[in-house]
């Protein structure tokens, strides 16, 4: 009985000093969806921009975090949009984007995201109404853990009669789970800028904030 009880006692001490660091300074495993087995790299900060597509299409982005911590930006792809991501158009004057900023890590669990729906109507070269929803999407983990929202806030400049309406939304996210039980050592911040044009065309501009990365983490931005 004493034997089980010291084995017992040793494992919770293992456990526990285990808990007093973030795993991201050292290779990682289990299944939390942030840090995985890799490298760890330090803060790193990415912008981007692109433009709207035609109806029915998506442009898409991918910049990853590379083996030498370096940023890798892939190509601007346009592909057919998924259902519930296509841009329509309810009438000729009409138009709706969406658009997602979105971090995955290295094992594509997606950590965070920040997305827009926008929908604006045009008469006589102006914007005649526009508006534009603002949405979240973070990881959690078991035990009530991972990723959540710490705060968020978005602006429109103009939503009636104007040449162009400018949209801004921004979204900060903390960490505390399995991979760092201390919830100081990762945060993604995510900036979404989208123009709507009276001329029916539109641009979506990207910006995140990483506190700390991992090898294989990716940023995958889009418009549709």
């Amino acid at each position: 009985m004493r034997k089980k009880i010291s084995v017992v006692a040793v494992v919770v001490a293992g456990l526990l000093s285990l808990a007093a660091a973030p795993v991201a300074a050292a290779d990682s495993g289990g299944t939390g969806g942030t840090g995985r087995t890799g490298t760890a790299c330090g803060s790193v900060k990415l912008s981007g921009a692109l433009p709207a597509p035609p109806p029915g299409m998506t442009a898409q982005q991918k910049v990853t975090i590379g083996p030498d911590c370096e940023p890798r930006q892939g190509k601007v792809e346009f592909v057919p949009a998924k259902a519930g991501r296509a841009s329509t158009a309810a009438a000729a004057d009409s138009r709706q984007l969406r658009s997602w900023s979105e971090m995955f890590d290295c094992c594509n669990i997606r950590m965070t995201g920040l997305y827009t729906a926008s929908t604006w109507n045009t008469e006589a070269d102006r914007i005649t109404d526009a508006s534009t929803t603002v949405t979240h999407g973070w990881n959690r983990e078991p035990w009530n853990a991972g990723w959540s929202l710490k705060s968020s806030d978005s602006t429109e400049d103009c939503t009636r009669d104007c040449a162009v309406s400018k949209v801004r939304a921004h979204a900060e996210f903390g960490y505390q789970g399995i991979f760092d039980p201390t919830g100081g050592w990762y945060a993604n911040t995510h900036d979404s800028a989208i123009e709507l044009r009276s001329d029916g065309t539109a641009q979506c501009t990207f910006d995140v904030d990483l506190r700390h990365t991992f090898v294989g983490w990716n940023w995958v931005r889009g418009c549709s």
